[in-house]
């Protein structure tokens, strides 16, 4: 995994810096989706590793299924298949996103629910992450059951555990010192 991050950051850095210099993180956000999916799907894969395709076959593959692209983006797509790199799209997608956080200022916080969340409880939730963290937190909500009842966060590497699993995980802990 680590190889595949490696291989990646050079070109997500270098398509950060394009899309930040053109004003366009959003729109370069949104095409490295596309991009990543289609380049993760299994088809695609397989054309990828065909070597009976040429590398303009497959790029015309690659872009009837991800539509009208920028020249910008056509011309990454084509470095990519060259250099037999398609692969790392997603990797690629991923740190990208992770430099416009921090361009932006925003982190993302994953929350986990016993409960579905309400609009009102979400919009706290988020207040308090962003008065803590001092940056615009953007949440992913999940719910699971299991954790009986509370609410646990995990934003970045840091993990703020309310969750009634969370705490009595904590008591046994304490119980067989």
């Amino acid at each position: 995994m680590a190889e595949a991050v490696t291989i990646a950051r050079p070109y997500a850095e270098a398509v950060f810096a394009l899309a930040d210099a053109g004003g366009a993180l959003a729109k370069w956000s949104q095409a490295l989706a596309a991009m990543s999916a289609v380049a993760a799907n299994a088809d695609v894969r397989a054309a990828v590793g065909n070597p009976n395709l040429t590398p303009d076959q497959v790029y015309g593959l690659f872009a009837a299924a991800t539509g009208d692209l920028a020249t910008e983006m056509q011309n990454l797509v084509r470095v990519l298949i060259e250099n037999g790199r398609l692969g790392q799209l997603p990797e690629i997608r991923d740190i990208f996103e992770a430099l416009k956080n921090e361009r932006e200022g925003v982190v993302d916080a994953l929350i986990t629910s016993a409960f579905p969340l309400d609009k009102r409880q979400l919009a706290e939730l988020v207040a308090d992450l962003e008065g803590r963290f001092k940056r615009k937190v953007k949440p992913q909500v999940n719910v699971d059951p299991g954790l009986i009842g509370g609410v646990r966060m995990q934003v970045g590497d840091e993990v703020i555990d309310g969750s009634v699993r969370g705490k009595l995980a904590a008591m046994s802990a304490a119980l067989m010192k």
